[in-house]
This record gives C-alpha cells, structure tokens and sequence, in this order.
C-alpha cells in the first residue's frame, strides 16, 4: 500500500508539473468536498463552467487560488496556496489581486488609493464567494447595509435613532449612496457632491430657484445628518436652535426661546410650537415665488 500510494503521489507530481502546477478542479473537490458542494450554486461556478474556453476561468478553483500542486504536496504549508482568510497569512493585496484579475474597471475604477483599501480591507472581508449567503453579490452577509455595519458599528447606532433613512425597513442600503469599491469623492460618495447624493431621491429639493436659502446649495449636511437624528427631519439639532445658529443678528431670531414660551406656558410662542421656524417659512429649501424672499409661500 505503501508503495501504491507513492507511485501515485509521484504520478500526481508530475502531472501537476506537466500543467505548470495546475491540478484540476476534480482533485480539489476530492478533499473540499464540503466546499465544492457550496460552491456550486454560486455565480462564480455557473460562469467558470460556462467559459470553459476562457483560460484562467477553464481552471475553476485555481483561477482564484493559484496552482494546486504545492498545496498536494504539503497541505500545512501556508505558502502552497492562496488562502482567502487572515488566518493563513496572505498578504491582503495578493488576495485582491486574485479578484482583481476580473473584477477591475467599471464600479472598481477607484478601487486602487480608496479608503478602504488604504484601510488594507480585502475582498474576502466583505464578500464570501464560497458560498450564496446574499441574494446578490456574494457578500458575506444577507445583506449589503449588514455587511457594511460588521466595520461601521456607529452607523448602525444611528440608523436606529427615530429620525433615519429608510434603510431598516429595506427601502434602500447603503450602496445607494456610497461605493464601496472607491469613488472620487470623500466618504466613498456615488455623487460628485453630497448635495447630488441627495438629490437622486429628493430632486424637489434640486432647484433652481428664483429664491435660494445658502446652506442648501452649499451642503444638505448643513442642517441634517445623513443616516438618523434625535430630531425631526434628520435635522443636526432642534429648531429654531438650528435656525438660530445663522439667523440671530436681527428682529424676532434674536430672542431668546425659554421654557415660558412653550405651549402650556406663561408667554406661548409660535417658534416653539409644532414645526417651529418652519410654521411660516414653508419652503425652506427655496421658493419661486414672486414674494418668496422669506421662503414663507
């Protein structure tokens, strides 16, 4: 048996040798039988199949592993074969070069100096091809705003606040604003401006108009935080104090709004009531209006 079982191991050796190192898919399905079985239903391995004729996608499990043969040989050697998991030793960039051999161009064009790679993050960390966990995209988690959230736990915190985006309730995740695979802009934006990110969905909000309030056209961030608030609107803080940071050198902003001009006290006043500032200038973000210049019709 002994002798049988170097023979073949010699055989296996050589023929590896043969194909520059590459072994098959057969042979690793022989050991990752668990693997291959969730792989299988997998986008890679429909497109691998298909695209026999392709020479690096004709290769299957090594197209994205490297050649087999030194993994035969020493199956303990870390070295043998590219590992997509920290714990084998990979160095980071030669994992995403592996993915980078077809995912390039297009959505990844800046990929290369982004945040999240200069944050040395792998492909591997946010995306699991191994098996079908996400209804698209291979991610490592059911969802892309979950995948997101195992780094950005603070967001998650304020996804949760009673003022938020949509996202929980699964009208929108954060793909929808953000690239994850780089982008020309600061915080990895889809929009040249986060004013543009924002108009995508709020396009009422886009002008022009006749009458212009300057901290929308400067940056929708100005008063409201992107992803949740304590407060109405997604607005950075409670109104008329939000109004009040620009607007207090003249006539009724420069009074002081107290305890006594709530509802049930002495001295009710309308800018602490309901919508605050926003009870009578309406349209906030801009007016057409011939008698606008107030933004209150």
């Amino acid at each position: 048996m002994r002798l049988l079982a170097a023979l073949l191991c010699c055989a296996v050796s050589t023929l590896a040798a043969a194909q520059d190192g590459y072994v098959g898919e057969a042979r690793c399905a022989g050991c990752h039988a668990l693997e291959q079985e969730h792989w299988a239903h997998t986008v890679h391995a429909r497109i691998f199949r298909a695209s026999d004729k392709n020479s690096l996608a004709g290769k299957s499990c090594e197209a994205c592993h490297g050649p087999g043969a030194k993994h035969l040989e020493n199956a303990t050697d870390p070295e043998g074969i590219i590992a997509f998991t920290r714990k084998r030793g990979a160095p980071i960039e030669k994992q995403n070069a592996q993915c980078l051999q077809c995912h390039q161009g297009r959505s990844r064009i800046f990929w290369h100096g982004s945040r999240h790679e200069s944050s040395r993050l792998g492909c591997a960390d946010c995306h699991n091809p191994m098996a079908r966990f996400s209804a698209s995209g291979l991610l490592a988690k059911p969802s892309v705003s979950e995948t997101c959230f195992t780094c950005h736990q603070e967001q998650r915190t304020e996804f949760r606040k009673r003022s938020h985006m949509p996202l929980p309730e699964g009208r929108m995740s954060c793909s929808d604003c953000h690239n994850p695979h780089g982008s020309a802009t600061r915080a990895l934006l889809k929009g040249d401006s986060v004013n543009q990110v924002c108009y995508a969905c709020h396009a009422e909000k886009r002008g022009p108009f006749i009458f212009e309030h300057a901290p929308v056209r400067k940056d929708c961030g100005e008063c409201h935080l992107p992803h949740g608030s304590s407060h109405d609107s997604l607005l950075v803080t409670a109104r008329p104090f939000l109004c009040q940071q620009c607007h207090a050198n003249v006539s009724h902003p420069t009074n002081l709004i107290t305890r006594s001009n709530l509802a049930r006290g002495p001295v009710p006043d309308e800018r602490a009531l309901n919508r605050s500032c926003s009870n009578c200038h309406s349209q906030i973000h801009g007016s057409n209006h011939p008698s606008g210049a107030r933004f209150q019709r």
